[in-house]
C-alpha cells in the first residue's frame, strides 16, 4: 500500500497542466502599454502601496499576478483573484517557483462570487463575509465590469466599499484600444462611461487621495480611501 501511495504521489507531482483556448492567459503579451508606460504603472502602484502600508491586499482581475507581486515583495499578504484558470495556474506556478509565501492565487468570477456554503450557509463564508481587506487592487478591470457586464459605476463603487478600506483603481477611457476592442463587439450604450462620471460616482463612497496618469497613455490610476 505504501508503494502504491508513493507511485501515485510521484505520478501526480509529474503532471503538468497545459491551458487551451483561454482568453487571458497571454494577456500581458498583448497589452497596449509602451515599455516605459508599463514600468511607470508598476512604479505608481508601488508608490501607492508605500503610502498605505497595508497588511492585506485583494488583487481583483490579477491575471498571472504580476502586480500582486509588487505587494508580495513588500511582504503584504495578497489574495490574487482571476476568472481565467490558466492565468491563475500561471500565477500559482510562478509563486511556487519563486517560493512566494505572500500570494494566494484563486479562481474567482467577480460577477458571480462564491456564496456562503454548507449547512445553513455558515460552514464556509462568502467572499463578502471574508472581507474587508486593507486594499483592493482593481487594475484594468472597471471597463470589463462596466462594458462587458453592464454594471454602472455606482454599483461597482458600492460593492468595492463593502469589501475594502482602500482602493487602488485604474480608469481606462473609451479612447483606449482595449475599450475599443470591447465596444467593437457590441453597440455603445454607455454615454456615462467617462472619467468625470467615474470620479463622481466613486466619490460617493471613496475620497480620492491621489491620482496619476500612466505614462504614454490616457489611463489614470487613483488612490481612494473609503468614506
Amino acid at each position: 500500500m505504501l508503494a502504491l501511495i508513493d507511485n501515485i504521489e510521484h505520478a501526480v507531482k509529474g503532471l503538468r497542466w497545459e491551458a487551451k483556448n483561454t482568453e487571458w492567459a497571454d494577456y500581458y503579451d498583448k497589452t497596449n502599454y509602451s515599455a516605459g508606460g508599463f514600468e511607470n504603472k508598476k512604479d505608481i502602484v508601488s508608490e501607492f502601496l508605500d503610502i498605505i502600508k497595508p497588511k492585506t491586499v485583494w488583487d481583483l482581475g490579477a491575471n498571472n499576478g504580476l502586480f500582486s507581486r509588487i505587494a508580495s515583495k513588500k511582504e503584504i499578504f495578497t489574495v490574487s483573484f482571476d476568472i481565467d484558470p490558466a492565468a491563475v495556474e500561471q500565477n500559482y506556478l510562478l509563486s511556487l517557483d519563486k517560493n512566494d509565501k505572500f500570494i494566494l492565487p484563486l479562481v474567482l468570477d467577480l460577477c458571480n462570487p462564491t456564496s456562503g456554503m454548507g449547512w445553513g450557509h455558515r460552514e464556509r463564508m462568502s467572499l463578502v463575509e471574508r472581507s474587508p481587506t486593507d486594499v483592493i487592487l482593481a487594475l484594468a478591470l472597471v471597463h470589463h465590469l462596466a462594458i462587458s457586464n453592464n454594471l454602472p459605476f455606482t454599483v461597482i463603487a458600492e460593492f468595492f466599499s463593502r469589501i475594502g478600506e482602500v482602493l487602488i483603481i485604474e480608469f481606462v477611457p473609451k479612447t483606449d484600444s482595449q475599450v475599443q476592442r470591447l465596444l467593437s463587439m457590441r453597440k455603445d450604450v454607455f454615454p456615462n462611461y467617462n472619467k468625470e462620471s467615474f470620479e463622481e460616482e466613486f466619490s460617493q463612497y471613496f475620497k480620492i487621495q491621489k491620482m496619476s496618469q500612466v505614462g504614454d497613455s490616457n489611463r489614470v490610476l487613483y488612490l481612494m480611501k473609503k468614506i
